[in-house]
């Protein structure tokens, strides 16, 4: 099957910067330091997002020698790459409603990853969060590793909040990782799961993850490999779609607010977007509860492709 595919996308673009970026594709293929997985011409340069398919880690690269691939070329090529044996533990969990993907790393590593929801909010970023957790970490880690996952509506109505993310980035504070959460992030309260969320009837889903990651790109955030489900929600269709872009959904085993509990090698979730205030005071009473196990590195944070890629 072919996955070199050209979306046109007929959704007006919300800043007048995105129209520097033409060509979108999912486009498969390697080059002398990886794989890439999309391909965009910017500014008269051609782009391609890579990815080293052992670290899982991602980067913005133009104007190199790229050979196109078929994705069963990829699979094939590189089944024993941290990448696809990743890619094949998440086609085996497609069929699950709610949290399907890697919710958890069954690494030995003592430690979790946090990961940090910013779904469309009219509230303010929750800065003061980032800021304790920077304190609270930087006797064991600095830059602290997170992960956030951003949606293009909290992009477009916070401006100010993102820069100031990124300049924490600048400054040396925080390494993130950026996930793409969606565009739009539909949620209506009256319906059910099964209609729910990008579930939703209408949704067009190459609209939901292709303008995210456009409206990434152009404000300045190198996307990663990952895509999370509104809600965690998904269905075998839609999973089995994100999958042929070549992305890995992230689920949770430990959202906050829900009441579970973090364990060794959790994807911890909580939201920074003023909805979910909850999630945020747990997290930081639990700061507090192991500032001798953080000094001592028995309570760490770890990258997410870290924490992957050393299963």
């Amino acid at each position: 099957m072919k996955y070199c595919l050209f979306f046109l996308l007929t959704v007006v673009c919300f800043t007048k910067s995105l129209a520097q970026l033409t060509d979108y594709q999912v486009f498969f293929g390697k080059y002398s330091e990886g794989l890439v997985v999309r391909k965009w011409v910017q500014n008269g340069n051609l782009m391609y997002l890579g990815i080293n398919p052992n670290t899982l880690k991602t980067s913005i690269i133009k104007n190199v020698a790229v050979q196109p691939l078929q994705w069963d070329e990829v699979l094939q090529g590189y089944q024993k790459s941290k990448y696809i044996q990743a890619w094949n533990f998440e086609k085996a969990k497609d069929y699950r409603l709610q949290d399907a993907g890697i919710e958890k790393s069954d690494s030995t590593l003592n430690g979790f990853s946090l990961t940090v929801d910013l779904c469309p909010s009219t509230k303010p970023l929750a800065r003061s969060f980032f800021t304790s957790v920077i304190k609270g970490f930087e006797v064991s880690e600095r830059p602290v590793p997170i992960t956030i996952t951003v949606t293009g509506l909290w992009m477009k109505s916070h401006q100010d909040d993102l820069k100031w993310l990124i300049s924490q980035e600048t400054a040396g504070n925080l390494e993130i990782t950026w996930v793409n959460h969606s565009f739009n992030h539909h949620y209506d309260p009256k319906l059910p799961l099964i209609d729910n969320f990008l579930l939703e009837k209408g949704t067009v889903i190459a609209n939901e993850v292709f303008l995210n990651e456009q409206a990434m790109l152009m404000n300045g955030l190198v996307p990663s490999i990952y895509f999370r489900f509104p809600g965690l929600v998904s269905s075998k269709p839609i999973f089995d779609q994100i999958l042929s872009y070549g992305l890995l959904p992230l689920g949770s085993d430990a959202w906050l607010a829900k009441g579970q509990l973090i364990k060794q090698g959790s994807l911890v979730l909580v939201h920074a977007n003023g909805n979910e205030p909850l999630g945020l005071s747990l997290f930081l009473s639990l700061l507090k509860k192991n500032e001798g196990n953080i000094k001592n590195k028995k309570w760490q944070l770890w990258d997410v492709s870290n924490l992957i890629s050393k299963e």
